[in-house]
């Protein structure tokens, strides 16, 4: 929602004003990269105009503005507004016409903020929102609505943010994710199980500002196309949060190791097949210069992921294997995939579930695991690595490395 004549969108960020003045400098400025590559990609015609601890943008396409920056990571909110002089009289007018425009009754409260020296403005915050009231009273009678006043819970929030050159008017504080912006941390490599959780996982970490490069182990005989394509899609949903990196899905084609593991190996199977998938993801972080692997595994959620197997997964790598999701439960987890668009065609079955043996370990020890695994698994998994198949955006067909990028 947006006030009439509204010609800038107010973008906050959060966790960069923590920071020291050097990296905080250096955040600020990738964060300006990041958005205006996503109105870009979206084609949102915006100025961004850097100011201390925050961006705005000067567009004619406010809402599309707003949306762009509320999915940019390190933005804490984004408010489309319409500048007026910073006078009293002015801000009184700009609220007056934002009450007529987007209060329509129940209760309301103005909120005003006023920073600059103390000379720019002979009125302080409180004087704002007295005479801002008043003025928002007064256009709802105009319009035939019977205003309420509510300071601590109200129905409408009107806003204002008075500076020395300006004063922004408007009435709504959009969330963003939050976080870091992207690319300020080393990138890792993301398993994409094609479920629910990997891809919410993979966003997790990209909010903290690391690139992920997705992966996703195909299961040959035991997997399924509608699986794979679950994966393309959701990895395609995740790329459009960062239009500037290279979030192609890599398609590792591991159908005759996981078939020789499915033979040969019974009991531990799925905890030999998860140290296995971690070998390629830590082969491919290799390649890409990626300092870590991100799943989406939580604690209990699969006999593969309870905290002993958790332990013996782990130790297949040396990389640190991220899980943000690791104490979340599926109900939030889902809810997550809604909110951030990747929830799409969850109910396919993950073709993993074939391989699963009638009694599953819950409680594997290392050694043990160890010594059922396939003498040449190491290598099996580097040679999967090497063979890694790239995904066209948009039509879900996959490129063979010699022809595309060299994994």
């Amino acid at each position: 929602m947006h006030p009439p004549g509204a010609d800038v969108v107010v973008v906050r960020h959060g966790e960069i004003g923590t920071k020291s003045e050097h990296v905080g400098a250096k955040m600020e400025r990738r964060l300006r990269e990041n958005l205006a590559a996503v109105l870009e990609d979206r084609g949102v015609d915006a100025e961004i105009e850097q100011r201390r601890f925050r961006l705005r943008l000067h567009t004619d396409e406010p809402e599309a503005a707003t949306a762009a920056a509320a999915d940019t990571f390190g933005v804490v909110s984004a408010s489309p507004a319409v500048r007026v002089e910073p006078t009293l009289d002015a801000i009184r007018q700009g609220l007056a016409d934002a009450a007529r425009a987007g209060y329509d009754g129940g209760s309301f409260a103005v909120s005003a903020r006023r920073a600059g020296v103390e000379s720019a403005h002979p009125f302080s915050s409180t004087d704002i929102e007295r005479e801002g009231g008043s003025a928002v009273w007064g256009a709802a009678e105009e319009t035939g609505v019977e205003p309420e006043v509510d300071l601590d819970d109200p129905d409408t929030d009107l806003f204002v943010d008075c500076r020395e050159d300006d004063a922004l008017v408007f009435l709504e504080k959009r969330p963003g994710p939050g976080g870091l912006p992207l690319g300020t941390q080393d990138p890792v490599v993301a398993l994409m199980s094609g479920g629910i959780d990997s891809p919410v996982a993979a966003w997790e970490l990209m909010k903290r500002g690391a690139p992920v490069i997705p992966v996703y182990v195909d299961l040959g005989d035991y997997g399924g196309v509608d699986h794979r394509a679950r994966a393309v899609s959701t990895t395609e949903t995740l790329a459009r949060y960062a239009p500037d990196r290279d979030m192609r899905l890599r398609i590792a084609p591991a159908g005759d190791a996981v078939a020789a593991i499915a033979e040969t190996v019974d009991v531990g199977r799925m905890l030999v097949l998860r140290r296995f998938m971690f070998r390629v993801a830590a082969a491919v972080a290799d390649d890409h210069d990626a300092v870590g692997i991100v799943t989406g595994e939580a604690i209990g959620q699969k006999s593969s992921q309870t905290t002993a197997n958790l332990a013996v997964t782990s130790a297949a790598v040396a990389l640190p294997v991220h899980r943000p999701l690791l104490t979340v439960d599926k109900t939030d987890i889902t809810a997550r995939a809604d909110e951030i668009g990747t929830f799409g065609e969850s109910t396919i079955p993950a073709g993993c579930e074939r391989l699963a043996p009638d009694y599953p370990e819950t409680r594997g020890r290392l050694g043990a695991i160890e010594e059922r695994e396939p003498d040449d698994v190491r290598e099996r998994a580097r040679a999967v690595a090497d063979r890694l198949e790239v995904v066209d955006a948009g039509d879900g067909a996959a490129e063979d490395p010699a022809e595309g990028e060299t994994a």
